[in-house]
């Protein structure tokens, strides 16, 4: 475990927030196999694994770093605890901690992000939470809790970075809640959108993006017009439309919603992915959030009870996918192949690259003990 980002966890303290030599703290003694520290300046004791995945868990690390990785792969709970050789309900107990430590240290990475290019799509994939839809009473029906539950994803096809993604209906509200996290990641130049033909995404992208006028009144006396949005000069966004017959695509049409031709193709001359208006990227990684979950696996009886440990296992997923798992699509070739085990291995080719390393956000793949011990810095740092 990194020892040298451990800071004072006291708010009120003066050193608040600090590490290294300016943090100003003292070994004290030894609590579960992990150090303590004090605080010089307040004087208060806390725990090295404060403020990382391993806080609270008392299982050995080289255990949980394996029933996590299991957990990320896609192993359901109670074949991570099989694997693992823990209680089942130990490990359903590693989830929260995980999602929470994850969605922190993605929230505190994915902030000025630079995208040229963002694919929205949502994603139902066979998943439901505590019953299917057709199940739900009228109750549960209303409180939209319960039943199929979709994932909205933005995806980024040139670093297939995802820097936003919600869990809920296929609704407005949800839409608008995926909208407003990619705002609040990238670094205020929009990119160029491209989804389906579903309208929540128009009118998200409006609701957020869209700039208030005032249009002028008709006349002389009478109130004026009610304020309404209009897109921006700098969004640009496309549909891809698909004509299905008897459950297959027969026809491929585009459709500029907001811009003009001109946006749409110096867009596309810059894209160094795209070459048309598609949504290939962001179809493509539903596979490979179906790998990384049990739960959104095609046709399989794995389901969640709580939508809160769906959103859980998905976000340690993300952080594994980001992080930790390279992108064969991102792959460099080294100039010079280099041997491996000495001269009697096949020579290595290729320098493995991560959706993190390709957005700039770190130089190289982390392990999983560094993506468990990493200490978010509080926000007043940031």
């Amino acid at each position: 475990m990194e020892f040298t980002t451990c800071c004072c966890l006291n708010p009120k303290c003066t050193l608040y927030g600090k590490t290294g030599t300016p943090a100003r703290l003292k070994f004290h003694d030894w609590n579960r196999a992990a150090p303590r520290f004090r605080c010089l300046a307040c004087r208060r004791v806390f725990s090295a694994s404060s403020g990382t995945a391993y806080a609270g868990i008392r299982t050995e690390p080289t255990i949980y770093q394996r029933g996590v990785r299991a957990l990320a792969e896609g192993l359901s709970i109670r074949a991570t605890g099989r694997l693992v050789e823990v209680d089942k309900d130990t490990v359903q107990r590693w989830l929260p901690i995980l999602g929470q430590h994850c969605g922190g240290l993605m929230n505190y990475f994915f902030r000025n992000l630079h995208l040229t290019e963002c694919q929205l799509d949502e994603l139902w994939m066979w998943t439901f939470v505590f019953k299917k839809e057709a199940h739900l009473t009228a109750l549960e029906q209303l409180q939209a809790i319960y039943g199929d539950a979709w994932v909205w994803i933005a995806f980024s096809p040139v670093c297939k970075l995802v820097p936003a993604w919600v869990v809920g209906k296929r609704t407005l509200p949800h839409a608008r809640r995926l909208v407003f996290r990619l705002k609040s990641a990238i670094n205020g130049q929009l990119p160029f959108f491209t989804s389906d033909e579903l309208p929540h995404y128009a009118e998200a992208l409006l609701e957020v993006f869209g700039q208030w006028v005032q249009s002028p009144r008709q006349g002389k006396r009478g109130r004026f017009p009610r304020p309404h949005r209009i897109p921006p000069p700098d969004l640009c966004y496309a549909v891809v439309v698909k004509k299905r017959e008897h459950g297959r695509v027969v026809e491929v049409s585009t459709r500029i919603v907001y811009g003009n031709q001109a946006q749409v193709d110096a867009a596309l001359a810059a894209s160094p992915v795209s070459a048309t208006i598609n949504t290939y990227g962001v179809e493509r990684n539903n596979l490979t959030i179906r790998q990384h979950s049990r739960r959104m696996g095609r046709k399989v009886n794995a389901f969640s009870k709580d939508p809160d440990y769906l959103e859980h296992q998905l976000t340690l997923a993300f952080a594994y996918y980001h992080f930790v798992a390279p992108h064969r699509g991102l792959r460099q070739r080294l100039p010079r192949a280099v041997p491996t085990k000495g001269r009697k291995g096949s020579h290595k080719k290729w320098k493995p690259v991560t959706p993190a390393m390709a957005a700039g956000l770190t130089d190289h793949v982390w392990t999983l003990n560094e993506v468990l011990s990493f200490r978010v810095p509080p926000k007043s740092m940031w």
